[in-house]
């Protein structure tokens, strides 16, 4: 629980699974039959959203997969390749980053167009097949296509006219750029099997399915293989059957600003020199080592199986927080978004303002007389959420959105500046009652015009305002991710009940 003016922890995240998942559509744009390269379009006509709208609005929505390579959540925090070097594009600009998850059945391309999201990150090859619906970025890597195998083939073939003649399936997504190269090969005289599969089915999964002996072949870039290889046991390296791919971001055909934009940030990390071989900033390179080189430690963060993995939850302290909140009768994911917002679920962090703990909370607003004891998990949460609780029970005459809204804000920032928002909300005719009114007067108080006519003076509204958006939007990520893991190991496991 932060002072007025303490800076608030991490860029604003919220994860949405698809339109499909949750909405039964996206329903807008145009309709269009299915692309005759495998590609599933809906929405064929963007949205007018540039980088000018973006700002204005004040967060980036970048569409994803769930993967290690990709964004993934370990311990309650997010990680993630794409994640990592988009949010640092975003904190360049003072954004919050959103990041929508594709779901099934689901185009990243319409998220894109329709505007749920406004660029697409997710190790994507810019193919002329994607080129017809969306535009690419400068790339910020380049990668090979090569044929993986499953261990328990004898004599796997060595060459890709040697795989035609076999008769071994190669398993893509119809989505893919994999799925693209091996429709070239097939006009070019290389006819493969090819066994299509959901699109929701990630590379990484496909690999995993392979080194089980699920599929006998399928296709990787030799990144991600590499990355999974040092982890997955039970995969062999095939031919090379596409050089030199660029990886890109997709942006929508009309949002030109957006694209200059992260073009600028991408040359400062990613460019080739004149013998075609890349230069990679540091920033870059420590990512690369991280997610792609990083050995067996990947596999302590993400598990493409949703039955294994070294834990069953979203944080450290999921058993203590989903007790102490069910007998608050409050959230309990919500609350975890609070502690990971607060301190990234570090028991022992203390503020410059002398905020305690997991949650941060300031001694005069706690009922412990040994603040030495506020470094306690249990006692720390208990008296956080007891906070909480009373924020939530002052507003309850709210809706719950608006509710939730008030009451983090009233933790983060304090009642008393809080009502001057609320009042100055008033004097411009609107409603005290709604949070976006309110969160408009929050910025307003941090001018002098405003704020020295208010009971508490300055305020800096953007912090708080960032931490309500990015307490919520965790909140989202959380519940969705559980969610869908749930989906996965209902569809892998018929029966199972349950996952968490």
């Amino acid at each position: 629980m932060n002072s007025c003016t303490e800076r608030t922890i991490g860029i604003g995240l919220a994860v949405v699974l698809s339109c499909s998942l949750w909405l039964g559509g996206c329903g807008s744009g145009n309709e269009s039959p299915v692309d005759d390269r495998g590609l599933s379009i809906r929405v064929t006509e963007p949205v007018q959203r540039d980088f000018d709208k973006i700002k204005e609005d004040g967060v980036l929505r970048m569409i994803t997969r769930y993967s290690s390579n990709t964004y993934f959540l370990h311990q309650g925090i997010e990680w993630g390749f794409e994640y990592e070097l988009v949010s640092r594009f975003a904190r360049e600009h003072d954004l919050a980053l959103e990041v929508v998850i594709t779901g099934i059945n689901e185009s990243p391309y319409d998220l894109l167009n329709s505007g749920k999201g406004d660029l697409i990150a997710a190790n994507y090859a810019a193919t002329p097949e994607r080129q017809r619906y969306v535009d690419f970025t400068r790339p910020y890597n380049l990668v090979d296509q090569v044929l993986v195998y499953s261990s328990e083939l004898d004599n796997p073939p060595q060459t890709i006219e040697e795989l035609a003649q076999s008769g071994l399936s190669v398993t893509v997504r119809s989505n893919s750029s994999y799925f693209h190269r091996m429709q070239d090969l097939k006009e070019e005289g290389v006819d493969i099997d090819v066994n299509l599969v959901p699109n929701e089915k990630d590379t990484e999964s496909l690999l995993f399915d392979v080194s089980q002996g699920k599929y006998e072949v399928t296709v990787a870039d030799d990144n991600i293989f590499q990355a999974a290889f040092s982890y997955m046991d039970g995969l062999v390296q095939g031919p090379t059957i596409a050089e030199k791919d660029t990886i890109a971001w997709a942006v929508r055909n009309n949002a030109p600003e957006l694209k200059k934009e992260l073009n600028n940030y991408l040359e400062g990390h990613f460019q080739l020199r004149e013998d075609k071989e890349p230069k990679r900033s540091l920033f870059l390179q420590v990512l690369r080592k991280r997610y792609f080189e990083g050995g067996r430690r990947l596999a302590n963060y993400y598990s493409p199986n949703p039955s294994i993995g070294e834990s069953d939850g979203i944080s450290p302290y999921d058993d203590l927080i989903k007790s102490v909140a069910d007998s608050a009768g409050i959230n309990w994911l919500m609350v975890t978004s609070v502690v990971a917002q607060e301190t990234k679920f570090n028991p022992r962090a203390k503020s410059w303002a002398g905020a305690m703990g997991l949650m941060q909370v300031m001694p005069q607003y706690s009922e412990v007389s040994d603040t030495t004891l506020l470094y306690n998990e249990e006692i720390n949460v208990r008296e956080g959420v007891r906070i909480l609780k009373r924020h939530l029970d002052h507003y309850s005459y709210m809706d719950s959105t608006n509710q939730w809204s008030f009451s983090l804000a009233a933790y983060n920032v304090g009642e008393g500046h809080l009502a001057d928002a609320r009042r100055l909300a008033i004097d411009q005719n609107k409603n005290p009652n709604e949070w976006e009114p309110v969160a408009d007067a929050l910025l307003k108080l941090m001018h002098r015009s405003y704020y020295r006519k208010a009971r508490h003076g300055f305020c800096r509204g953007i912090e708080t305002v960032r931490y309500v958006r990015e307490v919520k939007n965790r909140y989202e990520i959380y519940r969705n991710v559980l969610t869908m893991r749930q989906l996965e190991l209902n569809q892998s496991s018929p029966g199972v009940l349950g996952f968490f």
